[in-house]
């Protein structure tokens, strides 16, 4: 069967904003007409798409659908600059990163090339353990993930380890720590996490004094330059990457609690088997540069 593209236009709308309400207002519509493009689809394929709740969501049937589409729209976008010879306007590329990748490496990897072929970004923010989630389903077209193993249809590119360091500030140090980490001090001492999701506290405390996540307190800030900012200021201690911290450990308003153990973790760039050449490129760029910085 052939897809029609307003009926597709109208899932993409209802899965983007979450509702109907705000595809309709996406698409100049009333949320009748949106709700009868959807249900004319679903109808045709015989079997629900959108999950209708608050927010509305895919179901995995609509996951393999949007994955299919945001594939498509990035190719005919492609097609349509070549064929306006370069005259055509920009395109978007949905991706996931992890917030520390975000602020450190990954934008000035690809400023130039995104100014040079005109792409711009639609970038979704995630644990680097869940951005594979998004590119699963449909929500992103490439990501940095540390999934090694690529879902069908995609490969995965190892990128090399962002490694953490256990940093604190030195007041703090010497308030919790003044005899070194150890796994009684380890316990009491506030510890900084990003969000719920971010592991590596959790790890290094259980990998190195056999910590379990409830056996001590935790500060939550999800946001990597205010997450820092609060390490500075002696709240708690937390796990850093080398890429971030460079001015702020050469002038000693962070030192590392356990210099012996740092931490490394793998990254992967997610993307799929056929892609746009326009993704194909920015993949390759960013692939190599992210070599050259990472451990």
């Amino acid at each position: 069967m052939k897809l029609d593209s307003k009926q597709c236009e109208a899932v993409l709308a209802v899965i983007d904003g979450g509702s109907f309400e705000q595809a309709a207002v996406r698409l100049n519509l009333t949320p009748s007409a949106v709700s009868q493009r959807v249900r004319a689809l679903e109808d045709a394929l015989g079997m629900p798409l959108v999950v209708r709740g608050r927010p509305c969501r895919a179901t995995q049937a609509g996951q393999r659908l949007m994955q299919y589409l945001r594939r498509a729209q990035l190719l005919e976008d492609d097609l349509q600059a070549d064929f306006a010879a370069g005259h055509a306007g920009p395109v978007s590329i949905a991706v996931a990163v992890n917030a520390d990748s975000l602020g450190s490496w990954f934008l000035p990897a690809l400023a130039q090339f995104l100014i040079r072929e005109q792409v711009l970004l639609d970038v979704t923010v995630d644990d680097q353990d869940h951005t594979y989630t998004l590119l699963e389903t449909g929500l992103a077209l490439g990501c940095i993930s540390t999934e090694r193993q690529a879902m069908r249809g995609c490969v995965a590119e190892p990128l090399g380890n962002m490694r953490y360091r256990c940093m604190a500030s030195p007041d703090f140090r010497k308030r919790w720590f003044p005899r070194g980490m150890s796994r009684e001090a380890a316990r009491r001492a506030p510890v900084m996490a990003f969000n719920r999701k971010d592991r590596l506290q959790a790890d290094f405390l259980l990998r190195h004094f056999g910590l379990p996540a409830n056996a001590y307190s935790c500060h939550y800030v999800p946001a990597s330059e205010p997450y820092m900012q609060a390490i500075c200021l002696g709240l708690g201690w937390g796990m850093l990457p080398e890429l971030q911290m460079k001015e702020s450990r050469s002038s000693g308003a962070l030192v590392d609690l356990s210099p012996r153990r740092p931490m490394d973790v793998g990254l992967y760039w997610h993307r799929w088997k056929v892609q746009s050449p326009r993704l194909e490129r920015m993949s390759e760029t960013l692939i190599e540069a992210a070599r050259q910085v990472l451990t």
